[in-house]
This record gives structure tokens, sequence and C-alpha cells, in this order.
């Protein structure tokens, strides 16, 4: 018998519409499931936006001796700047040093200070907070130096909290994706099953095996991207509902640190669709395989 776009698509209209409960039921489920993986999609790359801006955010603070004369205080500048895992430094005078103490310091404190007992200081930007502990190790206890300070703490624990979010999100994504497709599997299966008699006399009529195969293959497919596009919109809300929690006002909050721009948006719904789409149609082509002897 030869096949036809117009016969698949018939077929495929007939099989969803005699099955509709079954079909809205799938559908459904597919759009929860891939919702939650796009949001789990969503949650990782914020995550790593977020670290993205705490990289920036880290610094490295190298301070001279108020006794470190100007050759020692200009090797360490030019050293600094040298460096490749350094992203940025900027040298504060010891007068500019003694203005930020009185802010920070309580007046019980600020009054043990004179300008030349303050001491100079370079604040630097690593490339990546791990780098903080190289410029530690490269001019802790150089001449002219004082000390270096960085949060390696703060780092540590940072980078921790990251990796596990990552993995955390990542691990509920797949187990979502194996969900979904086990479930346009057993729709499949259910709809064989309903016209196996159907089946069989198409078989007794000299149908081919594709002949059978398409339309339930395309029943899957159609399942699985209406479900996709259905999540690929509840995505966009998601976003949308976070954005505007995110206080432009306030860029040190985690909100507004996992902003997402427009186009990690767009491809976060693309793949959502794609997903939806091949599991839809390897749903369907495996529980051909397993339940339809042809």
């Amino acid at each position: 018998m030869p096949l036809s776009a117009d016969y698949i698509a018939r077929e495929t209209a007939t099989n969803l519409w005699r099955n509709r409960l079954m079909t809205i039921a799938a559908v459904l489920t597919v759009a929860v499931s891939l919702a939650l993986v796009g949001a789990a999609l969503l949650l990782k790359q914020g995550a790593s936006n977020a670290e993205n801006y705490w990289q920036r955010g880290t610094q490295v603070t190298v301070w001279m001796k108020a006794s470190a004369n100007g050759s020692e205080s200009h090797a360490v500048g030019s050293e600094l700047k040298q460096l490749p895992y350094v992203h940025a430094c900027s040298y504060h005078s010891q007068l500019a040093d003694y203005h930020e103490a009185k802010t920070l310091l309580s007046p019980g404190e600020f009054q043990a200070l004179t300008v030349q007992t303050t001491p100079a200081s370079y604040r630097c930007t690593p490339n990546q907070p791990q780098y903080a502990q190289a410029v530690y190790n490269r001019f802790n206890g150089q001449p002219g130096v004082l000390k270096v300070s960085a949060p390696f703490s703060q780092i540590h624990t940072m980078e921790e909290t990251i990796t596990v979010l990552q993995w955390v999100f990542l691990s509920v994504a797949l187990v979502l994706l194996l969900s979904a497709g086990v479930l346009i599997l057993n729709t499949i299966r259910m709809a064989i099953f309903a016209r196996r008699r159907e089946v069989s006399v198409m078989k007794l009529v000299g149908a081919t095996n594709w002949f059978i195969r398409l339309p339930f293959m395309s029943e899957g497919l159609v399942q699985g991207l209406i479900g996709s596009v259905v999540a690929a919109a509840v995505v966009f809300g998601l976003h949308a509902l976070l954005n505007s929690f995110a206080n432009p006002n306030n860029p040190g909050t985690v909100l507004y640190q996992m902003r997402l721009s427009g186009w990690e948006l767009f491809g976060t719904d693309f793949v959502v669709v794609l997903i939806g789409a091949l599991i839809g149609s390897v749903g369907s082509a495996i529980a051909i395989r397993r339940f339809l002897d042809v």
C-alpha cells in the first residue's frame, strides 16, 4: 500500500481524537514534565550567571607596609599588571585608605590610625575566584608587602554550592525527561492495544510495516510537540515572573544575579521543544517495536 502525507495526517488525527482523553492526559503530563525540565535548565543557567557575577566581585587585596618605599610598591604593581590570571587592579594610596578606614572602623579604632601608619593597597580582581590563592602565594611575604587578604572561605563555599546546585538541577532534568519518555511510550502502547484487531486486519490485506507504524509514530510526535510547546510557554512565564522580582536597583540580590538574557531564554525554550519532539518520536518508536509485531 502506498504511503502519503495525507493518509498519515488523517490517521494521526483520527487516532488522537479516538483516544482524546488519553491524549490529553499524555500531553498534560509531558507538558508538566518538560516545564519542570525547562525550569531546571533555567535555574542551572541562572546559577551559572550568578557564579559569573560573584566571580567578577571577588577581590584580592595586597596591603603594602606603611614603611614600603616607592620601588617596592612599583615592583608589586608592575608584577600584578603582568599576571595573566589577574583581570584588573587599582591602587589605593595611604590617604585614600585612611579615608576609607574612617567610614569602616569605629571611632575608637580609627583614632589609632594616621595617614603615615595606614597601609596603601592594590585591589585586584582575578579572572576566576580560585586564582585568589595564586595571588596570595605569589605576594605574601614579598618585600614591602604587609599581607594579602581575600575571602577564601566564602570562595570555597560558593564554588561548592554552585557545583551542588548544578548537579541537582541536571539530575532532576534527566529524571523528568525519562519520566516523560515512559509516559508517551505507555500512551502509544495503549493505543496499539486498543486497535490490535484493526492492525491485524490491515496486515491481512497486505499493509506494509511502515504503513502501520508511521501513524503511531506521528501520534507520539504530535503529543510530544504539543506538550513541549505548552511547557515552553510555562517556562517563558516563569522567566517573566522571576524577572519581575529582580530589582535592578538592588543588584546584590540572588534573583538579579540569576537573570537570563532573551537569547538564553529562547535557547532554553528551543531545547524544551526539541526534547519534546524527540521523546515523542523515540517513545512511540520503542512502543511500536516492543508491542507491535510488525
